[in-house]
């Protein structure tokens, strides 16, 4: 579902990713961890091209490169639904208006159809009596959900999270970590950037390891945990397994 083939990323002088090779197979859910600038979120802005990569490198979504610009682009990023660290919703919308704004403006589905699909996601994620508040008036975590929500609505065909827990307080991180937990037994294919261990463990079909803008081990959560290969690796299980 997702390739990336001889994938650079520089900022002026610093390598950002270095030769990253990945495939990840539809409904695979793929979790990327790693220390602070490793290139985790880098490398899940590049899937979507909310970064670009230097040129040479190859980036497929379902079969077919990633477009430069223009409307294929925005078709593509139709199909590759993102949710963000900090929630993104529009303040001057209602969360059902958040919800529809897409299926109606790209996917061209009607108004009463876009609400009733609208409602069933959001009551799917737990905030479906919300829906006529505005995002001021919600919790992080409720806003949080609500994007989830606003992504699913587009009917993707992968999920890219980017730390989408590191902005919420402590308790509610567990309500939106639920949710991807019942995406992730539902079949979706999803990349996510994240910091909880223990969702890593739980939720993950496969776990990347990042260092330095490289892949340094790609294997099983399990495997990951319990028998790290690199010193990075268990340098860095060491450090935040210790807390």
């Amino acid at each position: 579902m997702v390739r990336l083939h001889e994938v650079n990323k520089h900022f002026g002088s610093f390598a950002a990713l270095t030769d990253i090779n990945l495939d990840i197979p539809q409904g695979q859910v793929a979790i990327v961890i790693g220390p602070s600038g490793s290139g985790k979120s880098t490398l899940c802005r590049t899937i979507n091209r909310l970064e670009t990569i230097d040129p040479g490198g190859t980036i497929e979504v379902d079969g077919k490169a990633l477009p430069e610009e223009g409307k294929e682009l925005a078709r593509l990023r139709a199909d590759v639904g993102m949710v963000f660290q900090s929630f993104n919703l529009f303040s001057h919308k209602s969360i059902l208006e958040n919800v529809t704004l897409g299926p109606i403006k790209v996917r061209g589905v009607k108004k009463k159809q876009a609400e009733i699909e609208a409602m069933e996601l959001l009551d799917r994620v737990g905030v479906g009596h919300q829906a006529k508040k505005m995002p001021a008036q919600l919790s992080g975590g409720q806003q949080q959900r609500v994007a989830i929500a606003r992504a699913l609505a587009m009917k993707p065909k992968v999920l890219l999270f980017d730390e989408p827990t590191s902005a919420l307080d402590p308790e509610m991180v567990q309500e939106v970590l639920d949710v991807m937990v019942d995406l992730a037994k539902g079949g979706m294919t999803m990349v996510v950037v994240t910091h909880e261990m223990g969702f890593a463990r739980k939720a993950g079909d496969r776990l990347i390891f990042m260092a330095d803008g490289k892949i340094l081990e790609d294997t099983t959560p399990e495997d990951f945990f319990t028998n790290p290969k690199t010193d990075r690796a268990k340098d860095f299980l060491g450090k935040i397994l210790a807390h």
